[in-house]
């Protein structure tokens, strides 16, 4: 990882601490409120997609939920190294504009397309199929988005879906069924960050 991208990572991390001590905000709603909290996945959680999408070879990583870019840069980063190439949609287009910042800051930007828009039309139309899938948006998006994304996918792809332990919740648990109960799909919860659960098609 170049200087570059860390140096962006470190202007990630020091907004995160700064998050930590001020009082909860709620989240804004889907009508263009504007929520300026990050929300970010910690660096626990972004080291292990990172790794993950390395060890995939000229991988289409597809991330859904990218809100102010923190993941599309450990997502970026890894899809220069493995040859590949990130799409990240976003519903607010505020949160796309500074997450495109951030990735011409760390030399990441031929890496990444961003889209803005709602996640079942931006995944319904895209022509990428993608062997790695990134899934942190609107928790009751989760199952929807899934059906949508499952034609698209490649064999052997993997969705690795955030916050199943935290907040969780039954719109989670829609999920996890769902994902679970697709024909030859490999999927097992991992205690990282806010837990993650991982899901693998066949390769065939």
């Amino acid at each position: 990882m170049d200087e570059k991208v860390r140096a962006v990572l470190n202007l990630y991390h020091a907004r995160m601490e700064e998050e930590w001590g001020m009082p909860r905000e709620a989240p804004g709603g889907r009508d263009g409120g504007q929520d300026m909290r990050m929300r970010a996945i910690g660096p626990d959680t972004g080291r292990f997609l990172n790794t993950l999408a390395r060890g995939l070879r000229a991988p289409t990583i597809l991330e859904i939920g990218t809100s102010f870019g923190y993941s599309s840069i450990w997502l970026a980063e890894a899809a220069r190294a493995a040859g590949g190439r990130l799409v990240s949609m976003e519903l607010h287009g505020y949160k796309s504009a500074h997450a495109r910042e951030m990735a011409g800051r760390a030399g990441l930007a031929g890496q990444v397309a961003f889209r803005v828009g709602n996640a079942l039309e931006l995944i319904g139309s895209m022509e990428e199929r993608p062997d790695l899938v990134f899934l942190d948006c609107w928790k009751d998006l989760y199952a929807p988005c899934l059906e949508v994304l499952l034609p698209k996918l490649r064999p052997g792809a993997v969705i690795v879906a955030d916050n199943i332990l935290r907040p969780g919740g039954p719109e989670i648990q829609r999920y996890v069924q769902a994902v679970r109960a697709v024909p030859g799909m490999a999927s097992v919860l991992l205690p990282i960050g806010t837990g993650m659960e991982i899901s693998r098609l066949p390769a065939e």
